[in-house]
């Protein structure tokens, strides 16, 4: 099946502004991706409930990418908290593992769209009120952070995004700076990435009626157009996050949040 220019421009499009947002924010842009992904597979002829399966896995297949360029810019200006990321990441590997080989299959999407738009709903509302953490709180122990971990890494799996809508605010209500937040969670999507990709190649290796060149849940061609592109942009993102006042970016990353919610729950909605 052949792909045309058109398609291809579009999905260029679509990783110029996941790479933007992978570097300002320090998410995945998965959340960007997976509805205009949907539609894109569905157009290859895939059955509706395959193709959000697919979306979701090839989303979150291009974050392998567009964390690594976003990381590396947050890196050389000494933003990223890497005591942090190390004491998530081993949570953040079971958590991904557990979405991606089991729970992805056997959770009714209606119902984990509607408790996940609640969820950024209310992380959102708290970030652009301004909400400040007591003086006194800290990230929790080394136990707290691997069960931290777990939770982003199976979220993020479930919704093939980065992990940056639950890390970001996790780390800012720990009192950590915004701007050191958005780094770590950029570089928090790499693991997230790797690891959640992996259960989808396993998964989806016994699917029936993925199109061509499909590796198991994740489509080939949509991760080579976004992923040469997000790498583009990215590193511009995560300059123009150094540059934003604190204020401001918070308040970027909360309307996002509100535009993630509404669409998360509209579709739970409609599902239902």
């Amino acid at each position: 099946m052949s792909i045309s220019l058109t398609l291809l421009a579009g999905l260029a499009v679509l990783g110029l502004f996941t790479g933007l947002l992978a570097g300002l924010l320090g998410i995945g842009g998965g959340m960007l991706l997976v509805p205009f992904l949907t539609y894109i597979i569905g157009l290859q002829g895939v059955a509706p409930g395959l193709a959000v399966k697919m979306a979701i896995a090839t989303s979150m297949a291009t974050i392998m990418f567009t964390s690594l360029s976003s990381m590396r810019a947050h890196h050389r200006r000494g933003a990223v908290r890497w005591d942090i990321a190390q004491r998530l990441a081993p949570g953040i590997v079971m958590g991904g593992l557990a979405a991606s080989l089991g729970m992805f299959s056997l959770l009714r999407g209606s119902v984990l769209a509607i408790v996940f738009a609640i969820f950024v709903s209310f992380s959102a509302l708290q970030m652009l009120r301004g909400t400040k953490p007591a003086a006194s709180r800290q990230l929790p122990g080394t136990a707290g952070q691997l069960a931290a971990g777990g939770g982003i890494g199976f979220l993020s799996g479930l919704v093939g995004a980065g992990g940056g809508f639950v890390s970001v605010p996790f780390m800012t209500w720990c009192n950590v700076p915004i701007h050191s937040a958005v780094a770590t969670s950029a570089a928090l999507g790499f693991p997230i990435a790797v690891v959640n990709v992996l259960g989808y190649v396993l998964a989806g290796r016994s699917e029936t009626g993925l199109p061509p060149a499909a590796l198991g849940y994740v489509w080939l061609p949509a991760l080579a157009a976004v992923a040469l592109c997000s790498v583009l942009t990215a590193p511009l993102g995560a300059r123009v996050a150094h540059q934003l006042p604190v204020a401001q970016l918070k308040r970027v990353f909360a309307s996002l949040l509100f535009g993630l919610a509404a669409y998360m729950l509209w579709k739970g909605l409609r599902a239902g």
